[in-house]
């Protein structure tokens, strides 16, 4: 196990109808915008919960965050915080939404232009303080400090991470996802799954049976609870086992001490940024392309996904490897998210004009640091 150094400062509140509880965690003597997305909060009896939890604050609201937020989207919400007085800010949504604040909260404060918190990495020492409302269980974004902020003019996806970003609370009631469309609860668990498995599907000659355990933990919670989400949308358990999954799969606990990946988001990013796919489509089709094409490099990790969390024994090794990668497609494909670049109407010509992003980067991903554009190129061309 490798050194590290690991705190996470964020209260978490969960269960049914706890929403009301957020009166006691944001000052009184502030002003709260509230920020959310699309409207579904509206129609799912979110909105009237928080309206009402807020009844003794002053408070302001943005809607219109995107499913991939924008950065130009979020500059709009700094500048009405800056004309309001705002002291607060309360994230209502998904990971989208939460990672949007987190960046609203730092470029409220940055002096600078702040696109450089995307582009080069820069400290930022301050953040106006927020919480969050999850409704939607994926990113994690409701216990870290990191997020993934586009801009649109560019058509760059880029993540970022402060240590001023946490959220100071987040609420996670599972009944705020019984609402959700199926494709919305699929791309999730996929989400979730893949923030699991770039930090366990590794190379490492370091023993971490513990990060191991957990994460396999996880991912076996989400092989057995996300197909009931789908066939019974309002089971409270699976609900809430795969909210909580989501939130321990990316607050940092699994990967402490433990080689990591990323490859699978840093491409799947391009492919968003490229063609407008949704998140989890574009994880559903980059690692199996990734377990495939590096094999050998993750063959330790491969078998043992297989044998401690889809059961594969009595095998060859080379025959696990195969077959595991198979059933992480076939689970993908079960949550409802298609598995190839064909079933989204792409062709050799993504896979190329990818991997030619990644290469006018210069990027080199992955934990050994050895998937160039031409890696790249080669996974997905074998997801066509």
């Amino acid at each position: 196990m490798y050194n590290f150094s690991y705190a996470n400062p964020v209260k978490i509140i969960f269960g049914k109808n706890t929403i009301k509880e957020i009166s006691n965690e944001i000052p009184k003597d502030v002003s709260v915008l509230v920020v959310y997305g699309g409207g579904s909060i509206k129609k799912n009896g979110v909105y009237d919960q928080v309206s009402k939890a807020l009844e003794q604050h002053t408070w302001f609201e943005f809607a219109g965050i995107e499913p991939n937020p924008h950065y130009e989207t979020c500059m709009q919400v700094v500048d009405l915080i800056k004309s309001k007085g705002i002291g607060y800010i309360l994230a209502v949504g998904g990971g989208s939404v939460i990672d949007a604040v987190k960046f609203i909260s730092a470029a409220t404060f940055y002096e600078g232009n702040a696109t450089e918190i995307l582009t080069k990495q820069v400290k930022v020492n301050k953040a106006m303080p927020f919480g969050s409302i999850l409704t939607l269980a994926a990113t994690g974004s409701e216990m870290n400090n990191g997020g993934v902020i586009t801009i649109a003019k560019t058509q760059d996806k880029l993540a970022f991470s402060l240590p001023v970003t946490f959220p100071k609370f987040s609420v996670l009631d599972p009944t705020t996802t019984y609402t959700l469309p199926a494709k919305q609860t699929g791309n999730g668990v996929v989400d979730i799954f893949v923030h699991v498995a770039e930090q366990y599907l590794t190379y490492s000659e370091e023993d971490t049976l513990f990060q191991d355990n957990m994460s396999e933990a996880i991912l076996r919670t989400l092989v057995e609870e996300g197909p009931k989400a789908l066939k019974d949308p309002q089971s409270y358990d699976a609900r809430a086992n795969i909210m909580w999954a989501s939130t321990w799969g990316l607050n940092g606990w699994i990967g402490c001490g433990v080689a990591q990946d990323w490859a699978t988001h840093m491409i799947g990013h391009e492919m968003t940024a490229l063609y407008g796919l949704d998140h989890g489509q574009t994880l559903a089709i980059v690692l199996p392309g990734i377990m495939t094409v590096l094999k050998d490099q993750k063959a330790k990790k491969i078998i043992r996904m297989g044998k401690q969390v889809f059961g594969i024994t009595g095998e060859a090794d080379n025959v696990i490897i195969d077959k595991t990668v198979k059933k992480v497609e076939l689970f993908f494909e079960q949550m409802g998210i298609k598995t190839h670049l064909s079933d989204y109407g792409l062709g050799g010509d993504a896979a190329t004009a990818v991997a030619d992003r990644i290469d006018k980067r210069g990027w080199k991903l992955g934990e050994c640091q050895n998937i160039t554009g031409s890696v790249v190129r080669e996974i997905l061309e074998i997801r066509l």
